[in-house]
């Protein structure tokens, strides 16, 4: 059976944050988790279905609606796709954002 891209995106926040894992594990590859350089927030590139994704966890210190949840003691991790934000998952709960969204409404009914 096929994993949905919101289980993955929960799996990816899940290695990263909860198993405080040094890599994900997404359909049987290894992508190393990394620490940005300058805030030292956790990043994973990773592949799913062909697409090159990143989770990048969210910074505390900006002024976004995100950075109040993680500044609160949430785990939040933002994905983006070709430099785009797609989704975000927060303490295990996943938002898609627009295109992310609307093609996995459409998978989903097929």
């Amino acid at each position: 059976m096929a994993v949905s891209l919101e289980e993955t995106l929960i799996s990816v926040w899940r290695q990263s944050f909860v198993e405080e894992a040094k890599a994900v594990s997404v359909d049987g590859r290894s992508f190393p988790v990394r620490r940005t350089s300058r805030s030292r927030l956790r990043e994973v590139n990773f592949k799913f279905q062909g697409q090159e994704l990143r989770g990048l966890e969210q910074n505390p210190k900006t002024a976004s609606r995100w950075a109040k949840l993680a500044r609160e003691g949430k785990k939040v991790m933002q994905f983006l796709d070709a430099g785009r934000y797609m989704a975000v998952v927060v303490d295990g709960k996943v938002q898609l954002y627009g295109k992310a969204a609307h093609d996995d409404r459409k998978s989903n009914e097929t």
